[in-house]
């Protein structure tokens, strides 16, 4: 039994409602000093509302806290700071016109001028780069920075605020997977130093490769707490879904077919001047995945929406069953649907449904003039009903209630009604964009089904993902994107995460090259 002083941090019976939402059912939680503590749960299971609770962003309702065995009560992050709290969220807290010390001594400057502080932090931060790894350059501004330098600077900054106490929520979203190894090595020696870690995770395989226990979240209550070494990928799956979850989708090899989508020397420039896609060639073939990999924002999102007719190119063309589109003889999306391409949008919210819509006028969306939903001049609202809840019953929406808004649908639901609107219209072609972001594990494994049957009925399915497992998974060619260039193209069954991660760097071994503007 751990003595008491061997937790730097603990909760007992914590709740936390909002309204008629019970976000937090009485948490315990008891974490080691100097280690590494996993939280996992589904969307919604209560772990970002647990870590605004320990940050001071939220009260408690009930419930009592304690920092290395003193009582904790935060009125506000400020609190969580002085009790040697750190936090670094998803989407960064930084000034990107701000070099990095400026932003590492934001809110703590000390004296009538900056130049004392500056000094002295820069001093400071030297000595807690060279014991943690976590170099960066302090008079860079934070633009001009990569990613993964950016989320270094998160550290740092928590770590200058005097934090023994970290906590990193989905730290790995926006990194390569050579990026995400630097970080667990850098969070590998802050344990070693003995800071303690926090780590918020979808991601089972990096909870397996650096936690030393996991706690699970299921429904606003903790499940489990587990040792890392004694538990699996798929018992934690089970323990966050209440039931047994294929990790891995199973699929016969790809049979592929006649080229039903073609694109080449394709160009898009931004209304700032800025071109985003260079010059991008491929095909994708019926019957098979073809998955573009790469670091967000390096031209997938403008292409998918180039493709889908949301936005227009600058030059190039691509065709789709016969329909050339090029900057001549530009499309909307209404005709894009029209020529068999369907379109799954990265993001649901901004682009695939509007919240205050019910579910059946979501299913519509876009196919408003089909002539199954109309009657006359007059849309049939029966047709819409009827077709609705056979589609939410057959892709297992939950609740199968057509008339409810779709805000009232948790995320996966909505992304069930997304992807099934488009797909039992029977494109030809399906574009899908981050299919499972935000999604809870157990729909996933149902969506990626789907994709697969999409694909074994003789479909193309482009699809683009940040997710490497899911791009490994469903993928049977794999392209990857930097820069707004398809810079290399390698068979599934060749790709590794390591390999794929270094492509997206733009380390691309010669075999795999592709030359911008070349076919595939």
């Amino acid at each position: 039994m751990a003595q008491l002083d061997s937790y730097a941090l603990e909760l007992q019976g914590i709740d936390k409602r909002f309204g008629e939402v019970h976000a937090n059912k009485h948490i315990n939680l008891q974490v080691r000093k100097g280690s590494i503590h996993g939280i996992v749960g589904e969307n919604g299971a209560g772990k970002s509302t647990l870590m605004s609770i320990i940050y001071g962003f939220y009260h408690a309702d009930n419930g009592e806290m304690k920092v290395k065995g003193a009582p904790y009560k935060p009125g506000g992050s400020q609190d969580a700071i002085a009790a040697g709290i750190g936090m670094v969220h998803q989407h960064f807290m930084l000034v990107n016109t701000f070099t990095v010390l400026e932003n590492i001594i934001l809110g703590v400057e000390q004296g009538w001028t900056l130049a004392p502080s500056l000094s002295a932090a820069r001093k400071k931060l030297k000595e807690l780069a060279e014991q943690y790894g976590l170099e960066v350059p302090l008079d860079t501004r934070i633009e001009d920075l990569p990613v993964g330098l950016q989320q270094r600077v998160e550290i740092l900054k928590a770590l200058y605020r005097g934090a023994e106490i970290l906590i990193l929520d989905e730290p790995t979203g926006v990194l390569t997977p050579q990026e995400a190894e630097h970080l667990f090595a850098i969070l590998a020696k802050l344990k070693e130093q003995g800071t303690t870690v926090i780590l918020i995770t979808h991601k089972l395989r990096e909870i397996m490769a650096i936690t030393d226990n996991v706690s699970v979240m299921r429904r606003g209550e903790m499940v489990a707490h587990v040792t890392t070494a004694n538990t699996s990928r798929e018992d934690l799956a089970e323990l966050m879904v209440g039931r047994k979850v294929r990790l891995k989708i199973d699929k016969q090899e790809s049979k592929a077919g006649n080229i039903l989508l073609n694109v080449d020397k394709l160009r898009y420039v931004d209304g700032s001047g800025v071109e985003r896609v260079k010059s991008v060639s491929f095909n994708v073939r019926a019957g098979e995945v073809v998955g573009i990999a790469g670091v967000s924002g390096n031209g997938q999102s403008e292409l998918l929406e180039l493709l889908s007719g949301i936005i227009k190119p600058a030059s190039g063309s691509f065709t789709v069953a016969e329909h050339q589109v090029s900057a001549d003889s530009p499309v909307d999306a209404a005709m894009m649907r029209e020529y068999g391409m369907g379109h799954v949008p990265e993001d649901r919210h901004k682009m695939g449904l509007i919240n205050k819509f019910s579910a059946q006028d979501a299913f519509v969306l876009g196919y408003h003039n089909h002539p199954m939903y109309n009657r006359g001049l007059l849309q049939d609202k029966k047709a819409i009903l009827q077709d609705c809840q056979e589609k939410m019953d057959k892709w297992d929406v939950r609740p199968a209630n057509p008339q409810l808004k779709t805000a009232n649908f948790s995320g996966g639901n909505q992304q069930k009604l997304v992807i099934a609107r488009e797909v039992e219209k029977n494109p030809d072609v399906l574009l899908i964009g981050q299919p499972t972001r935000g999604v809870d594990i157990g729909a996933i494994e149902f969506i990626h089904k789907q994709i697969v049957a999409m694909r074994d009925a003789g479909k193309a399915v482009l699809l683009v993902s940040v997710e490497l497992d899911e791009i490994l998974s469903l993928s049977d060619r794999i392209l990857v994107m930097f820069d707004g260039q398809v810079v290399g193209e390698i068979s599934a069954a060749q790709a590794d995460e390591k390999t794929l991660g270094l492509m997206m760097a733009n380390i691309v071994p010669e075999h795999l090259q592709v030359k911008q503007g070349d076919h595939q």
